[in-house]
């Protein structure tokens, strides 16, 4: 039973079971609402009202064996309801309760598989349409793909709740203004909107792996939603090598969340992290993401940045110790990826790749052409170049330059532990 699968947890409350059923349908439910209604607003407010007759209904009657498909029964009914109020709702009711009474039970979503996957892939696009700023496309996907709060979402990014609610309001009336459609986009338009969706994705990953602000080095919440997002999409886009890679690069990434910080919640750099920490089935699974895309990419299809990061993650994956990590291999493929996807974060990556297989001459001899101003990567960078080439104080001046730049706390106290240390080595 489909209900069994949400609760089987022990110690889990049916408000618990609810949170996780939103999660997991919510994407569904929107999607096929919007389909029907044609109006994202109306949809999202049918499905709001859905999770609340649950809220309600479910802790004294029981959670339903196919709660996605109770929810969407409710959902569609109250839009029965709606448009029985309007104008023009003999039409729209004709439509909607097509085969619908009340005799039917609860309609088994599984028999609308068609329907409903594109509604998902649908709505992925929608939220990432390309009259929306990156920001607004990420906090859209996380409501509606996602399935987050308001709320949820505002602490994520560290904004208050009402500012991210009217972020959410505006990307709405935008999509509206813009006559945003549903339907999914084709050929190069496609193509287009692909690489925007994967952007989003790997935008909220990112902030959730390393967070731009607060004391926290890491957001977890952030980081899981945006692999559950990249595991939905390599489901609903399975002949795209990228959309694997990028699935693989996440989770490669991810597992080692664990090291990453030590008892105290410091930040831990990769070269002293304790790598029997990391997460072993993320491992795995991001190996065969990129094994997929690897045999996607073999029959001449193209592969892009995401399965380019995610075959340089696999090897620091299959690295057991740092000594064993093929920098060489790591740097020819930052090559590759400067020439697919060139910009100064790529190459500020690259110096790093360079500076551990070449020296670090040669790592800072390619930063010296890099311009990111306002960042603290290049200094960070810098000082760590300068300290393995014995330049300390210049090391430690670096290090300061970067902690002056971030708005991380935990990143701040890093650069400055690293600031010390550098002097300590200058004076010895």
């Amino acid at each position: 039973m489909r209900s069994a699968l949400y609760a089987d947890r022990m110690g889990e409350t049916v408000v618990d079971t609810i949170t996780a059923v939103w999660r997991a349908e919510s994407a569904r439910l929107v999607g096929a609402l919007t389909r029907i209604t044609r109006d994202l607003d109306l949809a999202e407010d049918l499905a709001q009202d859905a999770l609340l007759s649950a809220l309600e209904s479910w802790p004294t009657a029981g959670v339903p064996d196919n709660p996605g498909g109770w929810l969407m029964t409710t959902a569609k009914r109250r839009a029965i309801d709606t448009f029985r109020r309007a104008e023009n709702l003999r039409h729209k009711t004709e439509l909607l309760g097509h085969g619908l009474t009340e005799e039917d039970g609860m309609p088994d979503l599984t028999s609308q598989v068609d329907f409903i996957e594109d509604d998902v892939l649908r709505l992925i696009f929608l939220s990432c349409h390309p009259s929306l700023t990156p920001d607004s496309r990420a906090a859209l996907t996380l409501r509606l793909v996602g399935g987050l709060t308001t709320g949820e979402i505002a602490r994520s990014f560290l904004v208050a709740e009402s500012a991210m609610g009217q972020r959410i309001s505006r990307a709405k009336k935008t999509l509206a203004d813009a006559r945003a459609n549903f339907e999914l986009p084709v050929g190069d338009e496609r193509a287009a909107r692909l690489d925007d969706v994967m952007t989003v994705v790997y935008l909220i990953f990112n902030e959730g792996y390393t967070a731009t602000a607060g004391g926290d080095w890491m957001r977890p919440e952030l980081t899981h939603e945006a692999i559950r997002l990249a595991r939905m999409l390599a489901g609903l886009i399975p002949d795209e090598p990228d959309v694997h890679g990028l699935q693989a690069l996440l989770e490669l990434q991810a597992s080692r969340s664990p090291a990453r910080v030590d008892a105290t919640g410091n930040a831990v750099l990769l070269d002293d992290q304790d790598r029997s920490l990391w997460d072993e089935l993320l491992i795995r699974r991001g190996l065969a993401a990129l094994d997929r895309a690897s045999r996607l990419a073999a029959t001449g299809k193209p592969v892009g940045r995401y399965y380019l990061q995610a075959a340089i993650a696999a090897h620091h994956a299959r690295a057991a110790d740092p000594s064993e990590t093929d920098w060489r291999a790591i740097a020819d493929l930052y090559d590759v990826l400067a020439q697919a996807a060139p910009g100064p974060v790529v190459e500020v990556n690259r110096a790093v790749a360079y500076g551990r297989a070449f020296g670090p001459e040669e790592g800072l001899a390619i930063l010296e052409g890099v311009s990111l101003p306002g960042s603290h990567l290049p200094p960070s960078v810098r000082g760590d170049l300068l300290d393995r080439a014995g330049r300390h104080p210049e090391a430690a001046s670096a290090f300061r330059e970067a902690a002056e730049l971030t708005d991380n706390e935990s990143e701040r106290a890093l650069l400055l532990r690293r600031a010390v240390d550098s002097d300590h080595g200058a004076s010895s």
